[in-house]
């Protein structure tokens, strides 16, 4: 009889960054000058990659991609974010909290196949430019990206399949600005044991897998550049590389603390701003991390500029 008069939630209440009333208008002008600054960053550096012929390379096609995932990680967590600043309402579906949960997680995993994959570009253009052109064809660089894709959105769903096991009853209000999946396990009326342990075991996987790759392929690279006479050769290459290793500590610091490190680790105050650091400020750093010392996009804004 008790299981049968529990009411099962069809609906959650995400709760905002902060209760005070007079900080919702200023956080909200905040996080939508920041959302604006990311999505023009994002879209307007894809928009260059597509139309300055200089930057149909390997390189800006996976950088390209790259600020696709962002623009997507951030749109998937910030909209939301900023309507429950203002408004009284803050309740979100349940299907609405899966899908969100579902695209942030594919765009975020992506993002770590993708900085692999940037980080070999780097290595093979590095290590051997003359057979570079070879190496990195067109056809190797659309299999990369969309064996990226593939496994992040099938990552996803395999998280997202294994939530509907869980049943919620108890409470519906998630402790956080958005669908976090631990944050979701908190308030399930199911054991989620086998949920926790596969989202430990995935994230532990990906993000060491990659996060080793990245280095290894970087420490070559850093003993290519050693090896080079050329000083203009240097400079442009440790250049390019610490942009990318800047990125790469950023976006996995944060990832390493929120899902691979032990649970009885930081209070939930740390956890919601690592997850506003990779949600929101990663996305909106990366495209001008990329851009503001990279003399070609440099170049080839002026040239767009001009016409």
């Amino acid at each position: 009889m008790a299981e049968e008069n529990k009411t099962l939630v069809t609906e959650f209440v995400l709760t905002r960054l902060s209760d005070l009333p007079g900080l919702q208008v200023p956080l909200f002008l905040v996080f939508l000058g920041i959302y604006l600054t990311t999505m023009m960053g994002n879209l307007g550096l894809i928009f260059l990659i597509w139309k300055d012929p200089h930057l149909h390379t390997p390189m800006y096609f996976f950088l390209g991609s790259l600020a696709f995932a962002d623009a997507c990680s951030s749109s998937s967590v910030t909209p939301k974010m900023l309507m429950n600043f203002l408004s009284k309402d803050h309740t979100i579906s349940m299907v609405e909290c899966i899908a969100q949960f579902y695209f942030f997680a594919s765009s975020a995993t992506t993002e770590c196949f993708l900085l692999v994959v940037m980080a070999y570009d780097r290595y093979v253009a590095i290590w051997n430019p003359l057979l570079y052109p070879v190496v990195m064809s067109t056809r190797l660089c659309i299999q990369f990206i969309g064996v990226s894709y593939f496994i992040c959105f099938l990552h996803s769903a395999i998280h997202v399949g294994l939530l509907f096991r869980l049943t919620f009853c108890r409470s519906n209000i998630i402790h956080y600005f958005y669908c976090e999946i631990l944050q979701l396990f908190k308030i399930s009326c199911t054991d989620p044991t086998v949920n926790i342990l596969l989202v430990f075991i995935f994230s532990a996987f990906i993000q060491v897998f990659t996060f080793m790759t990245i280095m290894v392929s970087y420490t070559h690279v850093l003993f290519a550049i050693l090896k080079k006479k050329s000083e203009n050769g240097m400079s442009k290459a440790f250049s390019t590389c610490s942009a990318h290793l800047l990125s790469v500590s950023l976006f996995y610091g944060t990832l390493f603390f929120m899902y691979v490190r032990p649970r009885s680790a930081p209070s939930e105050d740390h956890d919601k701003m690592y997850s506003l650091f990779y949600t929101i400020i990663i996305p909106l750093l990366n495209p001008f991390i990329y851009s503001l010392r990279n003399k070609e996009v440099i170049g080839a804004l002026r040239r767009i500029m001009k016409k």
